[in-house]
């Protein structure tokens, strides 16, 4: 890759908000901030990560969602400064990286199992 573009990519990421490492199949809330006119509000966007993708200060991650029995998806750049916070509520357990099987699913079937943590 490039000299000049590592550099600005190591600029960009100095000033970047660090998130919590997930993965497809993790529920997340994401806060993203949504201007209307002059105000400006954060507004909370909660489902599983179907896929991550990219690299670097490219990388972005869909979140889908079911609303009113419609599923919703949405792709955010993971270090845009629309993105406020990243929350991890649930680790998944999956076996894929890219869960575009969930699109055909519903109801109970569409559930993802959480993983186990081991207790000390």
């Amino acid at each position: 890759m490039n000299p000049i573009i590592k550099e600005v990519e190591k600029l960009s990421f100095e000033g970047a908000k660090q998130h919590p490492a997930f993965k497809a199949g993790d529920n997340i809330t994401v806060s993203y901030k949504i201007t209307e006119g002059a105000k400006e509000r954060i507004q909370e966007f909660r489902g599983d990560v179907i896929q991550v993708r990219g690299a670097g200060t490219a990388k972005m991650f869909t979140v889908r969602k079911l609303s009113n029995g419609v599923g919703v998806e949405r792709i955010f750049p993971l270090y845009s400064p629309f993105v406020d916070e990243v929350v991890v509520n649930k680790v998944g357990r999956v076996r894929r990286a890219k869960l575009f099987y969930q699109r055909e699913r519903k109801g109970k079937a569409s559930r993802i199992a959480e993983k186990r943590q081991a207790t000390a």
